[in-house]
Order: structure tokens, then C-alpha cells, then sequence
């Protein structure tokens, strides 16, 4: 088990970063560059252990896919070209991988089994078979379909009208890759919405989407069409130095190229409403996609309450809002956030668990949390549950936490930012 070492430093964070690919876009490119009609060129991707397992997914279903770099070049063989795997295709940690994939294999006209490691094989699939299972898909798994192994005999599908219970980009996703096959129309419908990624690329990528509200319909297609595509930052990497310079005095931080997609943006929203000076400055668009620089200066933060439609936006970065509250005048509150116990790990309880070990006030509710701000941490030993987000979260803390505190488990950030504590030490220099 590896660990890593995070000691206390007043030293002000300054310079300029360029954090890694997105990786719900690469995930994306790489799963819609393997149906286009041709050759596909992605630019600016995250390597990272998620994408690589989307990458050898697709690979095991018979696409060339060439990764120099972060450059990766995919040869598509079209919505039917696609070819019946000779083993079990293994998603790793990556629930996007395995939830995207259940939606595009439905419709093929093969049988495929996916499974992952220990933690995969502990999060809810059912929440994806069951809409799936509407549209005629016929999906098998351990405990009635909801956890890995799933094994997936492709079929003809039909569309749906389907409104998602909790709003979620995986299971949205999963129903429109299945969409793209399904006969008639498929129609998604959020409470509220959440990240749409894949609709901006099938979009770019020439496939008819009609928005209307918090309404996504679409029907199939013969062809999608190949294309270049630059991935922006992701922002949910950039969040990590966003907070630490909030919370480390004298400190400015400029983020290159970050995806503002405004349904990502919920984490930048949450820190303005806190007192975070944030500034997101030279915005553009590339391939359907906000992109801009962020600039990230020292705050006195003050507490806040985070609940409703801010929560589908920030879900990812709500374990790095408990950090950002540790250091804030008052109570801050997170409601809403069930959906967090479901993620890699149970983020809710970790996050209560290991801030408590550095000396937070930390009150765990069942969608939430409690923090009370303004707090001296100490160094201690921590776990990152084998969560790549809980790892990070708990080292930017660390960073602000007298003596040394040592993080167990903390090669899992490979997950989404390989090299991600050697940024927190040039930072720091």
C-alpha cells in the first residue's frame, strides 16, 4: 500500500498549472470515436487509469485506438461495426466506462459481460440496467441485475420517455448511446439538469439532439460523423488548486484551458458564494465546449448552505467544499447529496471520517454534511478509501494541517491526476 507524505507550509501557492484532460469528454471521445464513420483525432486527453480502461473497452470490441501522449487517434467502424469481445472486458474503477458501455453494447449484436475491481463491483448498476431494460435491453448480474459482472446480449431496442429519478450524466448517457440505435424516439427527462457532455458532442459529432428545458430527445442514426477534438481541462482537477489557494494566505494560482461548462461550474459558484476571489477570464469555445483561464486568489471565506440544483453541478467536487468549509467562518451545510454515498466509496461518511482525524467539526447526515469553520487541523494518518477524489480532497486539506500528514492508499489518484501531488510541491516552491 503506497502512502504519501503532505507537511505544513505557510508558503503562499504561486505560478501557473495546466491540469489534465477531462475525463468525462476523453471518456466520451473515445466511446463515440469508435462508432464514427472514420478517423477520429483527440487532442489534449487525460491518461489517466479510467480512460485506459475505456480505451482497452474498446479495443476488446475490435477498434484501433492509438494513444501517443495525450494525443490519441481512434479508427471508427461505424454504429455497426463493433465486434463480439473473446473475454470478459474488465472496467476497472470506472463506473462511467461500465454505465456508458451497458447503454452502446444493448444494442449490438453480440453477448458481452463487464465487470471491474472491488470497488466497481460494489456500486449500484440498476439505476442504468432498469431504464435500459425498458428499451427491450436484455442485461443479466449479480444481485438482479445490480451489481457487476454484467453480462449484456445485444438486441433491438425501442425509444423511451424516461424520467431519471436523480439526476445523473451516466445513466442520461447510457440512454442515449442505446438511443442512437433504439427504433423511434428516445426521450430523457432530468428534475434537474446535469452534466451534458454527451450531448454537446454527439451534437459536434452531427447527430440531431432537440433540447427543450430539462427535456433531451433524439432518434437513431445511421451515421456519426469523425472529428477532431480538443479536451478542455477538467475542471474537477483544476477545483483542488482552486481551494488551496483560497485557503492558503498570499496566494495566486492562474488554471490554463478549463472546461466552464456551466453545468460543471456549480464548484466555482459555491466558492463565490463562500468569498472566493475567482476569476475565469479569456473564455471561448472549442469542439461545443466553454473553455477559459481561471485565476484563483487567497479568501476570507465565510459559510454557506448547498442544496437543490447546485448539487448535480458540483457532485464530484462536494468532498473539496467540506475542505474549503474547514477554513470558513460559520456552519456550512450540504444537502441534497445523497447520491455521494454511491460513488467510488461512500464520499459522505470518508469525508466525515478523515477530516475528523485532522480535528474538524464534522456532522454527518444521511444526503449531507455539517461543518463548522474556522478550524486549527493537525497532521494525522488518513485513508483515501481507494477513492481518487477523497485522496486529493484530504491532501489539499492536509496542506493547511500543522506537522505531517501521511495519506494511505494514495496511488489511486492515477484515477483521474497522475502527478498530481508533485503540482502541490511546485506550487509550494
Amino acid at each position: 500500500m503506497s502512502k504519501e507524505i503532505i507537511k505544513y507550509s505557510s508558503a503562499p501557492l504561486k505560478g501557473e498549472i495546466n491540469p489534465p484532460g477531462d475525463k468525462s469528454i476523453s471518456h466520451r471521445s473515445l466511446i463515440l470515436g469508435s462508432i464514427a464513420n472514420g478517423t477520429s483525432l483527440v487532442k489534449d486527453f487525460l491518461i489517466s487509469d479510467d480512460t485506459i480502461s475505456t480505451a482497452n473497452a474498446m479495443r476488446a470490441l475490435g477498434i484501433t485506438i492509438e494513444i501517443n501522449g495525450t494525443q490519441v487517434e481512434i479508427i471508427g467502424k461505424g454504429l455497426y461495426g463493433l465486434s463480439k469481445p473473446e473475454k470478459v472486458i474488465d472496467c476497472g474503477n470506472s463506473g462511467t466506462t461500465t454505465r456508458l458501455l451497458s447503454g452502446l453494447l444493448s444494442a449490438q449484436t453480440f453477448t458481452s459481460t463487464l465487470t471491474g475491481d472491488k470497488y466497481l463491483q460494489a456500486r449500484p448498476m440498476r439505476r442504468v440496467v432498469g431504464p435500459l431494460t425498458l428499451m427491450g435491453a436484455q442485461i443479466a448480474g449479480k444481485d438482479d441485475g445490480n451489481k457487476l459482472p454484467l453480462t449484456i446480449t445485444g438486441t433491438k431496442l425501442k425509444g423511451i420517455r424516461y424520467e431519471l429519478p436523480v439526476p445523473s450524466a451516466q445513466v442520461k448517457s447510457a440512454i442515449l448511446l442505446a438511443g442512437l440505435y433504439a427504433e423511434g424516439e428516445t426521450e430523457v427527462i432530468e428534475s434537474e439538469a446535469s452534466r451534458d457532455h454527451t450531448e454537446r458532442m454527439l451534437s459536434y459529432l452531427g447527430v440531431p439532439i432537440k433540447k427543450n428545458g430539462n427535456s433531451i430527445k433524439m432518434n437513431s442514426v445511421d451515421v456519426i460523423n469523425p472529428g477532431e477534438i480538443i479536451v478542455p481541462a477538467d475542471i474537477s482537477s483544476a477545483a483542488f488548486f482552486i481551494v488551496a489557494a483560497l485557503i492558503t494566505p498570499g496566494s495566486e494560482v492562474l488554471i490554463k484551458n478549463v472546461g466552464v461548462n456551466p453545468l460543471r461550474t456549480g464548484i466555482i459558484d459555491i466558492l463565490k458564494n463562500m468569498g472566493g476571489n475567482i476569476e475565469i477570464i479569456n473564455e471561448r469555445e472549442v469542439n461545443g465546449e466553454p473553455i477559459g483561464d481561471i485565476v484563483a486568489r487567497s479568501s476570507n471565506l465565510h459559510a454557506t448552505e448547498i442544496s437543490g440544483e447546485l448539487i448535480p453541478k458540483a457532485i464530484d467536487e462536494l468532498p473539496l467544499v467540506a475542505v474549503a468549509a474547514c477554513f470558513a467562518e460559520g456552519e456550512t451545510l450540504i444537502r441534497d447529496a445523497k447520491e455521494l454515498r454511491v460513488k467510488e466509496t461512500d464520499r459522505i461518511k470518508a469525508m466525515a471520517t478523515e477530516l475528523e482525524k485532522l480535528g474538524a467539526r464534522v456532522l454527518e447526515f444521511e444526503d449531507g454534511m455539517s461543518i463548522m469553520g474556522s478550524q486549527s487541523l493537525t497532521g494525522s494518518v488518513c485513508s483515501s478509501w481507494g477513492d481518487h477524489r477523497i485522496a486529493m480532497s484530504i491532501a489539499i486539506a492536509a496542506t493547511r494541517a500543522r506537522g505531517e500528514t501521511k495519506i494511505l492508499d494514495a496511488e489511486c489518484v492515477s484515477v483521474s491526476y497522475p502527478g498530481f501531488f508533485k503540482v502541490i510541491d511546485e506550487l509550494r516552491r
